[in-house]
């Protein structure tokens, strides 16, 4: 399986950036409290909605990191679940599609156990300095399961057509109304 993905935080960032649908443009949201880094470029796939409500998480280890609205061709290997205050998330750990240097990694079991674990440390103290905010790592999952999360993400968002989770310019896209000057 091979998809699009849209990052909005590159990788190293303490700043959480977040795709405002609405307008069509990246939005800083806020500065995280604690003194950690985003452990990968991480963003969402289009035409995708999760459990939360938001189009589907995902992220990608990059040789260099990339920038708040690339479009990246990835390949979902792992899932990684945890809960916060929107209840279940879904995080789908992918690895760059054509990129001979990480073609060997297929699968979670592929991916080495320091860089699991770091991720797994983000998610867990990312938000613990925000009043008001938590998260609660839950575990890891095989590349079957990324898949089968896509997947349902996708179903979710075609039996949601009210609630558009598309990038502007992308099929099924409608611009808002022009604004009268």
């Amino acid at each position: 399986m091979e998809l699009d993905m849209v990052v909005e935080i590159p990788q190293g960032s303490q700043n959480k950036y977040e795709m405002d649908h609405s307008v069509g443009r990246i939005r800083l949201d806020r500065h995280l409290f604690t003194s950690t880094q985003y452990p990968a470029d991480y963003g969402y796939f289009p035409g995708t909605l999760a459990e939360d409500g938001d189009p589907l998480d995902a992220m990608v280890p990059l040789e260099r990191r990339s920038f708040p609205g690339c479009v990246v061709r990835v390949r979902p290997v792992a899932v990684f679940w945890m809960r916060d205050e929107g209840g279940p998330d879904a995080k789908v750990l992918c690895m760059p599609a054509g990129d001979p240097r990480l073609e060997h990694v297929r699968d979670l079991r592929d991916i080495p156990e320091l860089q699991i674990n770091q991720i797994k440390h983000f998610f867990d103290i990312y938000k613990r300095l925000e009043p008001g905010k938590s998260s609660e790592v839950r575990g890891w999952q095989d590349r079957a399961a990324a898949e089968a999360t896509v997947l349902d993400a996708q179903r979710r968002a075609a039996e949601n057509p009210d609630r558009p989770v598309v990038w502007p310019g992308s099929p099924g896209h409608v611009p808002p109304p022009a604004v009268p000057r």
